[in-house]
């Protein structure tokens, strides 16, 4: 039989009872003939508590001394979770090993706190399989050159599943959530939000890039790199629902674009709050000018996402792009520091914090036009203001005032009829009619 990967959750890992459902719907696996591989994250809360104890002691200034031992803390959550489970499997007579990732091992780089996975020797985990028990390994987590525990950032379990999967050569990849699947957006949003039965993995990575929480973004990242099929389904069924439908349930994230997806113009609709953006204004219109403002900006780690340079007058311009609002104060602080000197008088920086970010997705984008207007023409309709503007070949996002987002995600979700009305006539290409 198959090969298979189960990745659990905080929420689904979050007490001792819901580890016993996990324990039986894994030996069901295991009864029907396949070998699987589990790979479970931190009881729910358990890391933010233990960062949280970490915050009372730390010092003011965190040093690379302090990202070690924060790292080394917050990966003995998964490490508690993954015994439990080996004992609950035990408990139900299915012979059962935990390891923790320097124990594979998962070898990373030394970014502390968001380091990245470089290779994983499978060896061991295939021995145990071989051996009959089912093998746990701690998500999360993984070991630099020098023999230090690293972690791989928030959301590193699912990207340790689908890496594990890959070097195993898993037949496929399952992500148990406490969501039934990908939808089409947050049905928080919009209560008739559909769920979708698959998804190509183009698509999920750029929902998961532009605010889906569903997946992490390097776990599609590599899912996608290394050909492993992945899936997203629910661990809150019944643990005894029969294995056949629920291998058939939830999100297949595939390869294939096939021809029912193209029917989709727009498959989903991500959002984020936690935008910012920042304005450079009076800036010299000549060569090297986005370099020095970018440039020092991607130096001190701050990630960009949209950005825009307006029309030259009179020998300046004006550059805007936007950042999380994390980084919003510290890349102000930046600019005003260590850019602003360098491109001379009359330049100025300016920001909103009070923005959004809504996106809508689709393979079938590539085959349509008229898809950006369709998107315009419903948030006009809703007197949304569009501040900023970003494409690429299967999806437009804009930037938005925040206080618009709901309402913006829910006429979107009308217009091209994915909550079940009917959509708005989008054209073919000219050479697809």
């Amino acid at each position: 039989m198959a090969l298979i990967v189960h990745k659990y959750g905080g929420t689904s890992m979050g007490t001792t009872e819901r580890i016993r459902n996990v324990a039986k719907r894994v030996k069901k696996w295991v009864a029907a003939g396949h070998r699987v591989v589990v790979v479970p994250s931190a009881m729910s809360g358990e890391t933010n508590r233990l960062l949280g104890l970490a915050a009372e002691l730390e010092p003011k200034e965190r040093t690379s001394a302090s990202r070690r031992e924060l790292d080394a803390l917050a990966a003995t959550g998964e490490q508690a979770s993954s015994a439990l489970l080996a004992i609950a499997l035990q408990a139900e007579g299915q012979a059962a090993v935990s390891f923790t990732g320097w124990q594979v091992p998962v070898r990373t780089d030394s970014s502390y706190m968001k380091a990245r996975i470089e290779s994983i020797d499978g060896e061991r985990i295939h021995r145990e399989l071989d051996a009959g028990r089912v093998v746990i390994v701690t998500g999360f987590q993984g070991i630099d050159a020098s023999g230090n525990i690293t972690t791989l950032g928030r959301g590193g379990s699912d990207t340790s599943a689908v890496a594990i999967a890959a070097a195993i050569k898993a037949d496929e990849c399952l992500i148990y959530t406490d969501v039934d699947g990908v939808y089409t957006t947050d049905p928080r949003v919009v209560p008739n939000a559909q769920r979708l039965k698959t998804i190509s993995f183009e698509e999920m990575l750029e929902l998961a890039s532009l605010g889906s929480k569903v997946l992490q973004i390097r776990s599609v990242e590599f899912a996608g790199k290394y050909h492993v099929p992945l899936r997203v389904l629910s661990s809150f069924t019944p643990w005894d629902i029969d294995l056949a439908e629920e291998s058939r349930s939830g999100t297949l994230i595939t390869f294939e674009e096939d021809e029912k997806m193209e029917k989709a113009v727009v498959s989903g609709i991500a959002f984020t709050r936690d935008e910012a953006k920042v304005s450079v204004l009076g800036v010299p219109d000549k060569p090297g000018i986005a370099h020095a403002i970018l440039g020092a900006v991607a130096d001190a780690n701050i990630e960009v996402d949209v950005i825009i340079q307006n029309l030259s007058k009179d020998g300046k311009t004006d550059f805007s792009f936007t950042v999380s609002r994390g980084d919003y104060e510290r890349t102000i602080k930046l600019l005003n520091e260590q850019v602003l000197p360098q491109l001379g008088e009359g330049t100025s920086v300016v920001g909103n914090t009070h923005i959004s970010k809504v996106s809508i997705v689709g393979i079938g984008m590539k085959s349509h036009a008229g898809v950006a207007s369709t998107m315009f023409r419903a948030l006009s309709q809703e007197g949304i203001n569009i501040q900023m503007i970003s494409t690429s070949e299967i999806k437009t996002s804009v930037v938005i005032d925040e206080k618009y987002v709901e309402l913006a995600v829910r006429a979107l979700h009308t217009a091209f009829g994915l909550d079940g009305e009917t959509s708005i006539e989008v054209p073919k290409r000219n050479d697809e009619k």
